[in-house]
């Protein structure tokens, strides 16, 4: 997933926004359909000057002023003038956030899908096994390794179950103008807002959500629910597979530069890892929720540092698994 986080892929999604802002607008008669035509031309054909972007971005904070300032430079006449019209930078980052998530999403249904089934063929293969069950770390009753493996699956197979309601929830369009109330659009504005939804195929909140994070934050929830769990799963791994307990075989362990005996589950390991790191993270993500007035700046770009480094961390802990999981060749007694 770290390609849709990249200045490409970012670049190309705030120019599908500001094209179909235009479409959405000459549709609802607010600018021309001539206008509309520029402006989505200019568009395709915009080439940045990157070096000119970091500077103004350094100047402005963000980056949508100066890739205005340059995509109008592009266009004459009307289009000229109603590019971008109603809208305002946050309008812009937050859709163009909003159209990589749709991607984004299938990507991790799909890899949570595939390690769901990798349990599941694990709890056909040795379910019906037995290992030693314990609680606060010592010994309590036999147990099977099915029951085990659905303590792994459990909470994976909610958050597969959760998927398309935070879905729904989350990509939403954002159009709200320079104060969220776009006001530039006058009685347009609930049907400009409406069409930008469907020509970019988004959900229309009814609303402007600047300062209203709660998807955001839902969304980074959700991802922690993933993480946590696979963190789990890591670490009982790495304990069945100490010499003392031997409930588990597992074949590409990690080797020491000291012991060469040595056979480290540095996959299992690093699950847990990853868990904490998303789990210190979402704390950040609620704060950024805490903003003040109608748009804030701080608060905002501190989701920015947060989210994707959320997501790829998510989208890694799914991959991982699935090698871990593909390295198990024996479970229990």
């Amino acid at each position: 997933v770290a390609p849709f986080f990249d200045f490409e892929a970012e670049l190309a999604s705030m120019l599908a926004f500001e094209a179909a802002l235009a479409d959405a607008e000459a549709a609802c008669g607010v600018i021309s359909k001539e206008a509309a035509r520029q402006i989505a031309q200019g568009c395709r054909d915009f080439v940045p000057d990157t070096d000119a972007l970091k500077a103004s971005t350094a100047q402005d904070g963000v980056v949508v002023p100066g890739l205005i300032k340059q995509l109008r430079s592009t266009l004459s006449g009307d289009a000229q003038e109603k590019l971008h019209f109603g809208a305002t930078s946050q309008d812009v980052i937050d859709t163009a956030l909003v159209l990589r998530l749709k991607q984004i999403l299938p990507l991790l249904k799909t890899n949570l899908s595939m390690v769901i089934a990798q349990l599941d063929a694990l709890d056909v293969a040795f379910g019906r096994k037995t290992l030693m069950a314990r609680t606060r770390m010592q010994h309590a009753y036999e147990t099977t390794v099915s029951h085990r493996i659905s303590e792994w699956r459990r909470p994976l197979h909610k958050a597969l179950g959760q998927l398309d309601m935070l879905a729904d929830e989350l990509l939403n369009v954002q159009l709200g103008g320079a104060i969220g109330n776009l006001d530039k659009l006058g009685d347009q504005a609930a049907d400009v807002r409406a069409k930008l939804a469907e020509v970019l195929v988004l959900n229309d909140p009814g609303c402007c959500w600047h300062t209203d994070r709660s998807a955001v934050q839902a969304f980074g929830n959700w991802l922690v629910h993933i993480t946590t769990a696979l963190g789990k799963l890591g670490t009982d791994i790495t304990l069945m597979s100490m010499n003392e307990v031997a409930e588990l075989k597992i074949t590409g362990a990690g080797g020491s530069s000291a012991m060469p005996h040595k056979q480290n589950p540095v996959k299992s390991e690093i699950l847990i890892t990853l868990a904490r790191f998303n789990a210190v993270n979402v704390s950040g993500l609620h704060k950024a929720g805490v903003q003040e007035f109608e748009r804030s700046g701080s608060a905002w770009s501190l989701e920015w540092l947060m989210l994707p480094q959320m997501i790829m961390t998510t989208s890694g802990a799914l991959r991982i698994t699935g090698e871990l999981l593909d390295g198990v060749t024996e479970i229990g007694k």
